[in-house]
């Protein structure tokens, strides 16, 4: 029993260091990427209003936070968002699956990449722009 405790005490600390860890690179990586988009870094620290921020950024309407608030449509608005995002830095779709799929990853490239924010205009069609 009590190499059951040492184990699962053992475990239970080192992931949640390395939890820790994982999100304080995204809070960083995340600051970057909104102050290379000429927006306020600390934003990246502030629950709701970060999700304004980073629309504005990808240049969507603010209501798109209330979409988000829907089941499964919340999915199709933040894939929307993350590839629009993404075209934002000159990426294209395969860095959009890399920022879904590994963003403690993509994001960090992302933010100390050489990667420029371009803005886009609303009327541009994602596609065409990489």
């Amino acid at each position: 029993m009590d190499e059951y405790n040492f184990f699962y005490g053992l475990f239970t600390g080192t992931s949640l260091f390395v939890q820790l860890i994982v999100a304080a690179l995204l809070i960083i990586s995340l600051w970057i990427v909104f102050q290379k988009a000429n927006k306020p870094g600390w934003a990246a620290i502030i629950p709701i209003y970060n999700l304004i921020v980073y629309l504005e950024i990808v240049k969507k309407p603010w209501w798109w936070l209330f979409l988000m608030m829907i089941p499964v449509v919340n999915i199709v608005i933040s894939i929307l968002i993350t590839h629009q995002l993404s075209l934002s830095f000159g990426k294209g779709a395969g860095f959009t699956i890399g920022l879904l799929f590994l963003p403690f990853i993509f994001y960090p490239i992302l933010a100390f990449g050489d990667a420029k924010y371009q803005e886009i205009s609303n009327d541009t069609k994602l596609e065409n722009i990489e």
